[in-house]
């Protein structure tokens, strides 16, 4: 499985590593990420904003991912849940 966890925190990093520690999870992308996921192995930082919701799901359909964790809660706010579920990702 490939997930695709969104936000630049080290509640991102967290998430992420605890995602790879799971064998059914193939790899992780982050987006933006940081430093500390870039770290990661199995992990990919891609330069796409939190608040990029075309982006975001733009990259979901390019890689193939099967499912999207949000950790900021801007993003959140503006409504990423309802966008993605709108394109029949899953959150």
């Amino acid at each position: 499985m490939k997930i695709l966890v969104v936000g630049n925190g080290g509640r991102e990093h967290a998430i992420a590593w605890t995602l790879l520690q799971s064998p059914q999870v193939e790899k992780v992308f982050c987006t933006p990420g940081n430093g500390g996921t870039a770290t990661l192995k199995g992990c990919e930082n891609y330069p796409i904003s939190g608040e990029d919701f075309e982006g975001i799901k733009n990259l979901v359909q390019n890689q193939d991912i099967s499912l999207v964790v949000v950790g900021p809660e801007l993003p959140l706010a503006l409504g990423i849940t309802d966008y993605l579920q709108q394109h029949n990702i899953k959150v």
